[in-house]
């Protein structure tokens, strides 16, 4: 009988075997979650790695914790949470379990990083864009030969869990769920140059484009061009329709071009929800998606202007809306004469 006080010499040489023959473990760095492939990063969070530093640095002093006691997340574990939340649109649990932190952790590093983006609204977010108002209106006038135009205005609705309240009625939109109406302005290069993401899914687009800044800038004379939008806004000086039963000719060669030059806006819409995943559904309060969606728009106009690598989406065809504004007087005296000379122009080609 073996004595219990005396180490076996068989298990002694198992040990040395079994050490010698052991690889040795190597562990990833749990604050750099870009020590990652290049592929899963893009997977992962719909932005290079490249990128993603640049976004750091951006927001390092709205990020940055004043003390690492707790173990606090650093500003790229912080980030890196946000822009997986805004890729996926996952639960919370779920972006948790996969950052392997508490949703509690999880919801409070989101929130920082949508107030963190919305501070730099203005430095990304300008119009009629980041370059002159002229070379807004050549990259307008090469998609369709229309000229004057400095934007194309449109709204979308972004889908939200149901308010609590007597407000809920308010966002129930007319397709029957309940939604932020979002109005946003872009050039050619689908950068969004304005955006009105505060408005309930039961207020029509050009209410909220009669109620926002830009509108009464465009009234006072401040922008020497035009928008161009559907037949859910009204024919303004300033802000160019399609006829609504264009005659051959002139009428339709406007209409043709004007849906050529408003494909951007569509792509824009498109792009956005196949990059950020969480704006086909949003389910937290109605501010808190307002700002996520604000955060969503900064995102994607730093991916433009930086020349990320465009998702992967399907082109949804053209629809036109039913109408449900009349035209001005003075609005369609401008159309016309645009419409004639675009018509010319054709001819003249032809």
């Amino acid at each position: 009988m073996a004595c219990p006080f005396l180490r076996d010499p068989i298990d002694i040489g198992a040990q040395v075997v079994r050490k010698t023959i052991r690889t040795k473990r190597l562990f990833k760095d749990r604050q750099n979650p870009l020590s990652f492939s290049e592929e899963y990063i893009n997977e992962r969070y719909h932005f290079s790695s490249h990128c993603i530093v640049f976004l750091a640095d951006l927001l390092t002093p709205s990020l940055s914790n004043d003390t690492l006691r707790s173990c606090a997340l650093t500003v790229m574990q912080t980030l890196c949470i946000g822009l997986h939340f805004f890729a996926c649109g996952e639960y919370m649990h779920a972006v948790g379990d996969a950052e392997n932190l508490s949703v509690s952790t999880v919801c409070r590093a989101i929130r920082r990083v949508c107030i963190a983006l919305t501070r730099i609204l203005p430095d990304f977010v300008k119009f009629p864009g980041h370059c002159s108002q002229q070379e807004v209106k050549d990259g307008f006038y090469r998609i369709a030969g229309l000229p004057n135009v400095i934007g194309v205005v449109d709204s979308t609705h972004i889908s939200i869990k149901a308010p609590s309240g007597p407000e809920v009625s308010d966002y129930t939109n007319q397709r029957s769920f309940h939604s932020i109406n979002v109005q946003m302005v872009c050039d050619s290069q689908c950068l969004i140059t304005n955006i009105e993401a505060k408005w309930p899914g039961s207020v029509n687009d050009f209410h909220i484009l009669q109620k926002s800044v830009l509108y009464h800038q465009f009234q006072q004379g401040c922008f020497d061009g035009q928008l161009v939008a559907d037949n859910e806004y009204p024919c303004l000086p300033f802000l160019m329709t399609p006829y609504l039963n264009p005659k051959p000719g002139a009428e339709s060669c406007f209409n043709e071009a004007l849906y050529e030059t408003r494909a951007c806006i569509k792509t824009t819409f498109t792009t956005l929800r196949s990059r950020f995943g969480c704006l086909k559904g949003l389910r937290v309060s109605p501010q808190r998606a307002c700002d996520i969606i604000v955060a969503c728009m900064v995102l994607h106009n730093v991916a433009i202007i930086r020349k990320e690598a465009p998702p992967c989406f399907s082109w949804m065809p053209r629809k036109n809306p039913e109408p449900v504004h009349c035209d001005y007087q003075d609005g369609t005296a401008i159309r016309d004469s645009i419409a004639a000379q675009l018509f010319l122009s054709c001819s003249q080609v032809l």
